[in-house]
């Protein structure tokens, strides 16, 4: 029911919960029962003070709906619950006087103390505690002014033990609420911390990948440098101005290394973790090494081979020149892929695929299920996120998923030339160019359709017009 009332509306300073509606339904209808039972109850009782078939049900039912309207609007309903206890309690005055010893309850009856206590919980559920405090101070100062300076002639007092019952249950419910605000404060502050260790863990990632990219541009602007240095040597008689730019162009290439490196001494960290010797390239114990490219994964693999892995390595296509990004990532990925198998799948056997095509470059390392229990391994998906940013820096994309036999693949493809391949909408057909496509496709029987000529004589497909044909009746 609780789940159901704090589902219902958002109350002031109170965090909203989202409650599926099916189980709000259930804490209505009972709350509805016992609302449609205490107004019942309450009109039997108040028919003992004589007041009337009409008053004594409209006070009856007036505690009914606020309980009722305690579940959407719970200060109205306190003041509607507390207002028909006032008016049937100064109605049922005149009737205690010369009543015989016990008198009856008075000001506050059974059904009404139920009412309110219930109202008084839902108020302590939905409103902030000062006004659920409030509304209780306000109960027990009409309370006194009711019993005391108005007061009866004989009656039995409910006044004190109404308001001891109201003051316990508003310390449950606002213990209850504050309960409530305490778990929904720990979650949202468990998910900011999920997220910022999550942009954390990426920036490093980047910060990783621009590291050794820079490493990467650093030899390029090395080579720029001794080539400027060398072309005056190559040139017989070179003009003052040729030496000058050579020397300007030589001069820049000096200030921009220099500048790499210090930025690349603010970027590289200590040591990383290596604990298979796969990252002595550009990481590790001898940072200032180049960068790796696909000419190094013969020894990658070596160094996996004798960590205890089982590696089938599988080369398909010619290789093309691609650029240093392009290798080093690749290498990485493999790496990467190859480091994740000995330490979520020790013992299992590993095929490592490398294909070349003219699109680029295709990678897939897949492992088979571990030939012993892995103990858990404290990685959180970094090395996934890293081939990823990689992936994407260039262009290409990476998928990693588990085998239908317990394994482990990873897939990557990578541009040849570090560029993503045009989407569907930048392809454009040339000026001059136009699909042409036949009036009705050939049946089932084969046959072309009539008006067509016979296959072998023009193609079935669409033509490209706007060239002359040559003479077999195709496009040249």
């Amino acid at each position: 029911m609780r789940a159901a009332v704090l589902g219902a509306i958002p109350s002031p300073g109170s965090p909203r919960r989202r409650v599926p509606r099916w189980l709000r339904w259930p804490g209505y209808v009972v709350v509805c029962w016992a609302a449609l039972g205490i107004a019942l109850a309450g009109t039997e009782q108040m028919g003992r003070y004589a007041l009337g078939t009409e008053l004594s049900v409209l006070t009856g039912f007036a505690q009914g709906a606020a309980v009722v309207l305690a579940m959407w609007r719970p200060v109205p309903a306190w003041a509607l619950s507390l207002a028909g206890v006032i008016v049937a309690a100064v109605a049922a005055r005149p009737t205690l006087v010369g009543h015989p010893l016990p008198g009856p309850a008075w000001p506050w009856t059974t059904s009404e103390v139920l009412a309110h206590a219930i109202v008084f919980l839902l108020l302590a559920f939905r409103a902030r505690p000062r006004v659920t405090f409030a509304a209780l101070a306000g109960t027990g100062v009409t309370t006194w002014i009711v019993q005391g300076p108005v007061g009866g002639s004989t009656y039995t007092s409910t006044g004190t033990g109404a308001v001891a019952v109201f003051a316990a249950v508003v310390l449950v419910g606002t213990a209850f609420r504050g309960l409530g605000e305490a778990r929904t404060q720990l979650v949202e502050q468990e998910t900011i911390t999920a997220e910022e260790r999550a942009r954390r863990t990426l920036l490093e990632e980047r910060n990783r990948i621009a590291r050794e990219l820079h490493d990467v541009v650093a030899h390029h602007m090395s080579v720029i440098s001794i080539q400027a240095q060398v072309a005056p040597h190559l040139v017989e008689n070179p003009s003052d101005e040729l030496k000058e730019n050579l020397a300007g162009i030589r001069q820049n290439a000096l200030e921009a290394l220099a500048e790499l490196r210090r930025v690349l001494g603010v970027l590289r960290s200590e040591d990383p973790e290596n604990p298979y010797g796969l990252g002595a390239a550009g990481t590790g114990t001898a940072p200032d090494t180049p960068q790796p490219t696909l000419d190094r994964l013969d020894a990658l693999l070596e160094n996996t081979r004798a960590a205890g892995l089982d590696v089938l390595a599988t080369v398909e296509g010619e290789p093309y020149a691609y650029p240093p990004g392009v290798q080093l990532s690749a290498y990485r990925i493999v790496q990467e892929a190859l480091s994740n198998t000995l330490r979520h799948a020790p013992g299992s056997r590993v095929r490592v695929e490398v294909v070349h095509d003219p699109q680029g470059l295709h990678l897939d390392v897949t492992n088979t299920r571990p030939s012993a229990p892995v103990r858990p391994s404290p990685g959180a998906g970094h090395g996934l996120l890293g081939m990823r940013e990689r992936a994407t820096m260039l262009g290409g994309h990476v998928h990693a998923f588990a085998t239908l036999h317990g394994g482990f693949r990873v897939s990557a493809f990578l541009p040849k030339d570090g560029v993503a391949p045009p989407t569907e909408d930048e392809v454009r057909i040339p000026e001059g160019l136009e699909l042409v496509f036949p009036d009705d496709p050939p049946d089932r029987s084969g046959q072309p359709p009539a008006g067509q000529p016979p296959a072998g004589q023009s193609p079935a497909g669409p033509t490209l017009t706007g060239q002359p044909p040559t003479a077999e009746g195709t496009t040249a």
